[in-house]
Parts: structure tokens; sequence; C-alpha cells
């Protein structure tokens, strides 16, 4: 054999030290419990690596295994899973500045107790060095006893560090984020992952995490919409299912429940239904995201509207035959062929008789359409209505193209309407202006001769001129919300486009009226001087019918002059009774019926 051949064997060929550590690895990351924490792993050497020890963890979640150790797989996972558990238990808080390190007798408690824990939690197995009966006792308990009265032989170096330390406390860096809870974090997966056992014991549920068994019920349905029914195929592969039964005891949610900017779906995953009957609730949860009805309910009954949708989406799913309704949903083939919002007009003439019996996916008097989500959210960067509108569009014209069958006349509607774009707020506002803010008309006359006069002295010509009256009668009101719960970049780009389109439209200047707790008559303004006054006073709740009425009795202001409040939606009930409008930023709600147009600003 050549030099050459013999050196490339020995690079080919596999590393023991570093295959047991792999192994012994993977088998802490399938425990649920242990995988959810947030921790990192390194296996080079720093002066962090015990000499002659397993591993050590500090406070920053990050464990430092020794890099060339040889051990058994089950050794090193009993090493990783005793370094995982000092953060799950407490012993290495995450926390900022300077950090007073543990003695030895804190150190020595801390291991038996969590030695004492593995003993009924089992993830590998110890070495042999490590004693097989462990005192009783707290970690305070215990360390105040070997204060007094010494460590016995066997329990000061029973941790995954050998003779040295296997922990350490570090300051937390700002650079990593917020300070990690890495004892709350384990708590709540220990939790969760002793329920799913007590499930998977009980028949309610198929598996555990990280166990190689089949998928779940509502996975299989999520994955044949993504594989086989084009049009919610795209919906489906953006979406995450949430199955964790204790937050669907905390949220109250019965079956399933949707958060639209999330991009989640929440299921009770102690309910027992068929394949069929899933991909049934699971495309009814995909609908409501996908048509928004969250953000069209506007100032509708939240509940009633979702009722009027859920009326509207079963009607669809059953004439598409997509699953099969589970029974007890809400279906009514009286209502076929109507929106949710003809549907909502229908049902609220007798609000009590439907509260007390229909009943959603969440349970009864419960909307399944979420208005926060439950865990974190997708991000801020993802644009949804981007997301749902091509999402519904290429899947309706894959639906078309494969000839997949007939869809309803309504859902096809709303399909066609979602492909267009709403016009920006910024254009309806622009619309409002061109309605009902005159433009001053120039009047001619003789009596004040063109500036053009003096280059044709022969020919008269009539000037051009602005009548007062006319100028007085081109203005409107602008009463604002100065409250301290306003937004400044929602001042900022309304009284921007404000003084644009006013400008545009020759408007002199603007009737303003600043409201807080009470209101502050700021007279005629030129519009571009505007957001230059504007002071957010933040002197407690918002009160704006005062400036309401201030306009509308004054002499000044003409009587045709249309008025524009801007807030936030945290006012009082307003009554306004000339043309008006409401500018809100994008997920404001005024607390009553508004009269005149809603734009809202994003």
């Amino acid at each position: 054999m050549t030099r050459r051949a013999k050196a490339k064997n020995t690079e080919t060929r596999p590393d023991p030290a570093t295959e047991a550590y792999l192994r012994g690895l993977e088998m802490v990351r399938r425990n649920p419990a242990l995988d959810s924490l947030d921790a990192t792993f390194c296996r080079t050497a720093c002066t962090s690596t015990p000499p002659h020890g397993y591993a050590m963890v500090d406070s920053d979640g990050c464990v430092h295994a020794h890099p060339t150790r040889h051990a058994e797989p089950a050794e090193w996972a009993w090493a990783l899973a005793h370094c995982l558990l000092h953060l799950g238990f407490g012993h290495v808080p995450a926390a900022s500045g300077k950090r007073t390190q543990p003695d030895r007798y804190d150190l020595a408690a801390r291991c038996v107790v969590v030695n004492r824990f593995q003993q009924t939690f089992p993830v590998g197995h110890p070495p042999d060095t490590i004693p097989a009966v462990f005192p009783g006792g707290d970690e305070e308990q215990l360390a105040a006893r070997w204060r007094r009265d010494g460590i016995p032989a066997g329990y000061e170096h029973c941790g995954a560090g050998g003779t040295a330390p296997d922990q350490q406390l570090v300051p937390w860096s700002s650079w990593y984020g917020p300070v990690k809870d890495w004892q709350t974090d384990f708590a709540r997966a220990l939790t969760r992952t002793v329920s799913a056992a007590m499930d998977v014991a009980g028949g309610r549920r198929e598996e555990l995490k990280g166990e190689r068994v089949p998928t779940r019920p509502w996975e299989r349905a999520l994955s044949w919409f993504v594989s086989s029914y084009p049009l919610l195929g795209g919906i489906a592969a953006g979406m995450t299912i949430v199955a964790d039964a204790e937050l669907a005891r905390a949220h109250q949610i019965s079956v399933a429940a949707v958060h639209a900017e999330a991009g989640e779906i929440y299921i009770n995953p102690l309910k027992r239904y068929e394949d069929e009957e899933w991909r049934f609730i699971l495309a009814h949860e995909m609908l409501h995201a996908a048509l928004r009805h969250g953000d069209r309910r506007g100032a509708r009954d939240p509940y009633l509207f979702n009722v009027a949708a859920d009326y509207v989406i079963n009607g669809w799913l059953r004439e598409m035959g997509v699953g099969e309704m589970p029974e007890g949903l809400l279906y009514d083939p009286e209502l076929a062929g109507l929106s949710a919002e003809e549907v909502y007009d229908r049902i609220v003439t007798d609000q009590r008789r439907m509260r007390r019996l229909a009943t959603t996916l969440r349970g009864k008097g419960r909307g399944d359409i979420l208005g926060e989500p439950l865990g974190a959210p997708v991000g801020d960067y993802v644009d949804l209505d981007e997301f749902y509108r091509r999402g519904l569009g290429q899947g309706f014209d894959l639906h078309r193209q494969q000839n997949r069958g007939l869809l309803p006349g309504g859902l096809v509607e709303e399909i066609r309407a979602l492909a267009h774009p709403p016009v920006p707020w910024d254009a309806r506002l622009a619309r409002w202006f061109d309605e009902f803010v005159p433009r001053p008309e120039p009047l001619r006359s003789y009596a004040r001769p063109s500036r053009r006069q003096a280059s044709t002295p022969g020919i008269p010509r009539a000037g051009r001129y602005h009548p007062p009256e006319e100028i007085a009668r081109c203005t409107f009101g602008v009463v604002l919300d100065t409250s301290g719960s306003m937004d400044r970049r929602l001042l900022g780009k309304a009284l921007g486009a404000i003084a644009s389109y006013a400008t545009a439209r020759d408007v002199p200047a603007a009737r303003v009226v600043f409201c807080d707790a009470a209101p502050h008559d700021a007279g005629y303004l030129p519009v571009t001087e505007i957001a230059g006054r504007v002071r957010v006073r933040g002197r407690g709740g918002t009160v704006l019918q005062p400036g309401i009425d201030l306009l509308q009795r004054a002499d000044d202001f003409p009587a045709a002059a249309p008025v524009l409040v801007i807030t936030d939606g945290e006012c009082d009930v307003l009554r306004v009774r000339r043309e008006h409008a409401y500018l809100l930023p994008s997920g404001g709600r005024l607390p009553f019926t508004a009269r005149g147009p809603v734009f809202r600003v994003r």
C-alpha cells in the first residue's frame, strides 16, 4: 500500500470518541423535555472544559464537553443530561453583571439532587464512579448540613465534571438577547412531556416527540392539503399546527382556533376525530385566515360575525366535499349563496338566541378567530395580505387547470376579489378630498387687469382672482387626538398625506382642534404647519366630542365643510352631524359604528 493510500485511509477512519459522543448527544435530543432547552454544545479544548471529567455547563446555556475523552454513548448521554438538568433546576441561572461562583458544598448538593432525579428520569446510565444511593433533602438542606459536618466520601465529586466543578456562572451578554429563564422553560416542557405521556398511556394520543411512529391525524390532514388539494395547498404549506393540550385548556379551545397574523392553527390533541374530519376542521380554519374574516368584521359583534362566517365556510366545504363535517358545527342550507356579511345581517336580529345556540370549533360562546396569537408570531417581516392572497389565487388557478371540480360561486367571488389588492388608504383619502373639499375656482374680471396686459397694451385682458368668500368655503376641519396613546408614526403619515392633498387642491388653511382630556382650538392653520403644531400631551383619556361640537358651533367654520377625525380608536362615542371621515392605525377599531368612511393608515 502506498503512502498516499495510507494517508487517505487514516483521514477517512472514524473517530470512536467522536462517534460515541454524537450518539450520546442524539439520545439526549430524543428526550422532549431536555431538547426543549435552548442550550448549545461545545466540544473544543477551552478553559471551561473539565480536564478529567465529561462536561460542564455555564449559565449562558453552553455545555462544554471534553474533546478527547473516550466513553460509552450511554455515559455521554447521562453526563450531557446531567448538565442540562442543572440548567433546568435553576442551579446556574442566567443573569447580567458580576457573578459569584458556588462553593464546593453547593456544587456537591446540587449534583446529588440532579443524580437523584436522573434515577427516575433515565437518559443513558452513569459511570461506575457515581454512587447508587443518595441522601434526601433539597440543595439548601444538604449544603447546610455538609458545611456543618463535612461532605461524605463519594458525594463531593459525583457530577459530570469529575474532580472539577460541572457548573459555572458567567455574565449574560446583551448580544444574546433577553436573559433566559432556564428553570421556567424546563418546567413547562416537563409538564407537556408528562401530560403527553399520560395521553399516550390513556390512548388519547398516538406518539411522543422523537418517536419513529406514524404521524398524528391532523398532521396527515395538513400533508394531504399540501400534496393533494391545490386550492388550499399553498395556505397549508405556510400554516403551523400547535397541538398542545395544556395550551388548549388554558385558552378554552374545545377543538380548534386560528390566528391569521401568527400563521398558527391551535388544536386540542385530546379530541378524537377521523382523518376526514380533521381535513374539514383544518380547511375551516385555513379559510377563516385566508379570507381575513378577523379584519373584515369591522365594527360588527366579533362572535356573531364569527358565527356568520362559520355558516358560510361550512356550507362551502360540504358543497366541495372536503373531508367530513364533525357533528355539532353550524350549517344551514337556507343560507347557501350568502356572504358572511349578509348572514350576519340575518342573525343579528336575534342575538340572544344565536349566542345561546351557536357553537364554533372553539366552543359555545367563543369565536375560533383569535385576536391575539397564543405563541410567538411568525414575524413582522411577513406580508400577510400578500401571502394569503397569493396562496388562494395560485391554488384557485391550479384547481381549475387540473379540473378538480366545481367550486361554490360565493367562494370564487371572494377569491377573485382578494386577487385585486385593495386601494391604498392614501388614495382613498385623496378621493375623499376630491369629493368633499372643493377647489377654489378663480373668477375673471376686467376690473383687475391681467398681469400680461403690459405686453399687449392695446388689447384689454381680464385678470383672474379668488374672491374671499370662495377661499373661505374651501376648507375642512381636523379633530386630532393628541392623547398619550396616539402613535407618533400614525400622526406623521396622516398629517403628511393631509398636507399633500390639501396643497394640491389649493386649500389655504384648515381649522384644527387638538383633543386629549379637553379640546384645544388652534384656529385656522396653513396645512403645511399642522404637523409642526402637534404636541402629544398624554393627559389621560381621549374626549373628542367637545372638539367636534366646537367645530359644529363655530360661526367662522362653513356649514358644508367636512371634518376629518384622526384617532387611534380609544375614544368616546362620537356624533358628527356633517360630512366626516376617520383616520385610524391599521389595527385600530372605533367603539361605535362609523357613519363616515374609515381610512386605516398602514
